[in-house]
């Protein structure tokens, strides 16, 4: 055997043992990210699961820990989700269409694509502050003068209070602009694993432009889509840094619009329209407020409003996960 073979087998020997140690290692770091989070989790629900209860999740805040619930912050949390929803979807996806189907290839077009990629590492306290001086204050400009449009619609009225202070409409902008950039650009991902031959096919078959990006590009790419939603939901649901910035309640005993349950609209369907406008809080607000709370038996309390935003996140994760599957199915490419 030559110099040069014996050298040859000595590198090759050296690699596979750099190979396995380093398959050891992400095996290690991933178990012990597993272990610390099943110790985490098993620790919240032996705290919480007993404090766990219709009553808790039924109730308001309380000064007295074993009366205190869960309510307000629950059905602040799904309005919150509702409108950042609609704010931040249709206008993510229709931004990546557009930098991805329609706009140049020029110094412009690239500027945008690295600030997206920059403004999604932005800390969420700077969104909060953005928050607090566009959408709570309005600049100011209606300081000492505040004023309310109201629209007439149908048997209600939509009252559009001007600045728009510190109630649900305002949080879920500040949040839509948070998670916006991530919406953008894993939308941009998705469109661009389209195959081509899905559109080169389109366009031979007589198909516009509109007409292929609608019927073909957005159905195949849409899995990708709904995916970096559900990522950005799930992130937008566990903030607390802006909602503390624009003024979100630590402490209320009423929901948005003073809706607790479907009948409530039935009864009272002017509380429909005035919910998006109301104050508020969160869950994990909630859950911040009573962490810092001194009585240990608000620390069990933090821990089932710990489990309930748990459970809130794995039914919304789930549903589009669902959802998603079933346009993958649709795929056959």
């Amino acid at each position: 055997m030559s110099h040069l073979d014996n050298v040859h087998e000595s590198n090759l020997a050296a690699r596979h043992r750099l190979g396995r140690m380093f398959r050891i290692v992400c095996m290690l770091s991933t178990w012990f990210g597993v272990v610390v989070l099943s110790v985490l989790l098993i620790g919240v629900l032996w705290q919480g699961a007993g404090w766990l209860n219709w009553n808790f999740l039924h109730s308001f805040d309380s000064r007295h820990p074993e009366q205190a619930g869960i309510l307000a912050g629950l059905w602040g949390s799904l309005w919150l989700i509702l409108f950042t929803v609609l704010f931040s979807v249709p206008i993510g996806v229709g931004a990546a269409l557009y930098l991805e189907e329609y706009a140049p290839n020029n110094v412009l077009t690239r500027l945008i694509q690295v600030n997206l990629s920059n403004l999604a590492g932005v800390p969420s306290i700077v969104y909060g502050i953005l928050g607090l001086t566009v959408f709570v204050r309005m600049f100011g400009l209606f300081q000492g003068h505040s004023k309310v449009i109201e629209i007439p619609l149908a048997i209600v009225t939509l009252r559009i209070p001007l600045p728009l202070g510190n109630s649900v409409i305002s949080a879920a902008l500040t949040l839509s602009l948070l998670i916006l950039p991530m919406v953008i650009v894993a939308s941009q991902e998705a469109l661009r694993a389209v195959p081509s031959s899905i559109r080169t096919a389109s366009y031979a078959l007589g198909a516009t432009r509109w007409q292929t990006l609608r019927h073909q590009v957005l159905s195949a790419s849409l899995p990708g889509i709904l995916t970096g939603v559900i990522l950005s939901i799930s992130r937008a649901i566990g903030e607390t840094a802006p909602l503390v910035m624009i003024g979100a309640l630590t402490y209320i005993a009423l929901t948005p619009g003073d809706i607790t349950s479907p009948m409530d609209v039935v009864h009272n369907p002017q509380s429909i329209v005035d919910a998006p406008f109301d104050r508020f809080t969160s869950l994990p607000i909630q859950i911040f407020n009573w962490v810092s709370l001194p009585e240990t038996e608000y620390q069990h309390v933090a821990a089932a409003g710990i489990i309930v935003l748990l459970v809130v996140l794995l039914v919304l994760n789930a549903t589009a996960i669902i959802i998603r599957n079933r346009f993958q199915k649709r795929n056959r490419w």
